[in-house]
């Protein structure tokens, strides 16, 4: 069974959120990509504290699509510097996890 994975990213508008998710997944790239929002973001950027409301991606595949999901997030992404993070799944149904290698190609 392969390593599962979920990668996080966020994004300005709801709509380019939708837009990088059906572009993993039209690519089998992810099994799931889950949108929520919005949500209040601060950091700091360039020198200077910001607040953005912005929209949260959960995309929900293997480890080994990794490099690729995040290529892909880049290739589309709106930001400069885009947040993709990955946390590893430690534990999941066997029937969803089965579910997820093949959604996930």
């Amino acid at each position: 069974m392969p390593d599962f994975i979920q990668v996080v990213t966020t994004a300005a508008t709801k709509e380019h959120a939708v837009e990088i998710a059906k572009h993993l997944l039209n690519r089998r790239l992810a099994g799931c990509v889950q949108v929520s929002g919005p949500i209040l973001s601060s950091y700091w950027w360039e020198g200077k504290l910001e607040t953005a409301e912005e929209w949260y991606c959960v995309i929900k595949t293997t480890a080994e699509r990794y490099p690729e999901v995040e290529a892909q997030i880049r290739a589309v992404h709106q930001y400069d510097v885009p947040e993709i993070l990955a946390f590893p799944v430690a534990f999941g149904s066997k029937s969803y996890l089965d579910w997820l290698a093949d959604a996930s190609g």
